[in-house]
């Protein structure tokens, strides 16, 4: 049986894998494509409306904004003005 020339590359990634530091990426990297997806499909950020760069610039700053806002507004929910959750 051939081994592939690129199975020496496939070990150091499987290598990597393993590590403590790579599972530590794959949350945040996770954390930050929900985000995308949730524009993507809630905000309907997967067609946009505007024509060029900023017109394109200004509805993805819209609709961060708006995402932003309803994170804001759930943790302003859970939370009583000391601090304490509810």
């Amino acid at each position: 049986m051939t081994r592939s020339i690129y199975e020496s590359s496939r070990d150091v990634a499987r290598i990597l894998a393993q590590t403590k530091e790579y599972s530590v990426s794959c949350k945040l990297r996770k954390k930050v494509e929900m985000s995308f997806a949730h524009l993507k499909r809630i905000h309907g950020l997967g067609r946009l409306r505007l024509h060029g760069p900023c017109g394109a610039h200004d509805e993805f700053i819209l609709a961060a904004t708006a995402q932003n806002l309803k994170k804001l507004a759930k943790l302003a929910i859970n939370h009583d003005p000391i601090g304490k959750t509810v």
